[in-house]
């Protein structure tokens, strides 16, 4: 015991000889927006558009529109009541704008208890569904039955041919140790 204690007092007085090599790592560079000083000399200055319209109502049972329209051809209209399960908003619209390409983009939508469901030329359809499937797949499914039924086969020819001896009879006494 005294040995553990002598060079445990060596190991602290060693350490405290040595030289201190730990030094606190650098700073992480920093990413993302520049900070709020610099943020002027990124912003872009785009002329303010005025607004055409905006129209606003509400009743005293919770139904609503509003209209806007801007200079730059955005247009927006929604109407909602308090209608849906529970007596959750149902809304419905159209917005529409001009594309920096030129295209004219408008969506109408509900948004009801079955969720946002927007309508445009411009959205992206899902195929329909059950869609075809191509020959190369249905074949790959083919082989993969095939080969999961050999293998069943396999397994099923081994285990019927392969013996095991019975389990020994249970004992029905104690008895001296062997």
């Amino acid at each position: 015991m005294k040995f553990v204690i002598i060079v445990a007092l060596a190991a602290v007085a060693v350490a405290d000889k040595l030289p201190a090599t730990y030094a606190p790592p650098p700073p992480a560079p920093t990413y993302g927006a520049p900070a709020a000083s610099n943020r002027a000399a990124v912003e872009v200055a785009l002329p303010p558009v005025a607004t055409l319209r905006d129209e606003r109502t509400q009743d005293e049972f919770g139904s609503f529109s509003v209209d806007f329209e801007a200079e730059n051809s955005i247009i927006f209209s929604q109407s909602g009541s308090p209608n849906g399960p529970e007596d959750s908003v149902v809304k419905s619209g159209v917005y529409s704008y001009t594309a920096p390409d030129g295209t004219f983009v408008e969506v109408k939508y509900v948004a009801d208890e079955n969720g946002y469901q927007p309508q445009s030329d411009l959205l992206p359809v899902a195929p329909e569904f059950p869609h075809p499937i191509p020959q190369f797949v249905l074949d790959q499914i083919a082989k993969a039955a095939e080969e999961d039924a050999a293998a069943a086969r396999e397994a099923a020819s081994a285990r019927s041919n392969s013996y095991a001896p019975p389990p020994p009879p249970p004992s029905t006494g104690y008895g001296a140790p062997q």
